[in-house]
């Protein structure tokens, strides 16, 4: 049995679209991407899901709590769900909120630190490193009432693909940069429609299978 862990944000935790800021809606298990992934690999593997909302690279929230930061929980996560054959890592949207104030680079950097992390942690089989498939979120599209929460953030988005991808290579992850693939909501400007998690679903399993092999 093939065990992956899907480590993200509110769009691996399955977030529908928001209508206001209290919309804390969600899909149904087989609608949220990892577990279409999970339909699209069928018998042989696990997936464990792992996505909270608002969960950042590495930056604690001040206003929506530290317990936010992706670093923060990581190691735990790692030893909690091991031996870990395949991971999945798609975060960075929420690093572009204007509280943060940073670029591409940085948030690109941040992802770094998590992949070190990861490599670090004797969380795969027989204490080496899980496999790692990077997943650059996809640029933001029209921002309805987050547009002040995400000021500025646009352009920033469009630049993560192309910033995500050397990190990829520094250490050794395959890499997918979903805005090739699917697109986000217009309804928020930040989450997927179904139709959107079923593509990214059917992507990401092709890679997978290819890593498994």
């Amino acid at each position: 049995m093939t065990t992956i862990l899907c480590f993200g944000d509110s769009n691996t935790h399955g977030s529908v679209p928001m209508r206001h800021r209290d919309d804390i809606r969600r899909f149904g298990p087989d609608e949220r991407w990892p577990g279409a992934l999970r339909k699209e690999l069928g018998a042989g593997f696990t997936v464990i899901e792992e996505g909270l909302p608002g969960r950042t690279t590495l930056r604690d929230d001040p206003i929506e709590g530290v317990y936010k930061n992706g670093l923060w929980y990581l190691r735990a996560c790692l030893e909690s769900h091991r031996p870990i054959d395949l991971m999945t890592l798609m975060l960075g949207t929420n690093d572009l909120k204007s509280r943060f104030a940073v670029h591409p680079l940085d948030i690109a950097e941040s992802v770094g630190v998590l992949l070190e992390t990861i490599a670090k942690s004797g969380a795969g089989p027989n204490n080496t490193a899980p496999r790692v498939l990077l997943i650059a979120p996809p640029p933001l599209a029209k921002l309805t009432f987050l547009g002040d929460m995400f000021h500025g953030g646009s352009d920033k988005s469009k630049g993560l693909g192309a910033a995500y991808r050397p990190q990829a290579e520094k250490y050794g992850a395959a890499f997918l940069d979903a805005g090739t693939i699917i697109h986000t909501s217009d309804t928020d400007g930040v989450h997927f429609e179904p139709g959107e998690h079923a593509k990214l679903s059917k992507a990401v399993a092709g890679i997978i299978r290819t890593m498994a092999a």
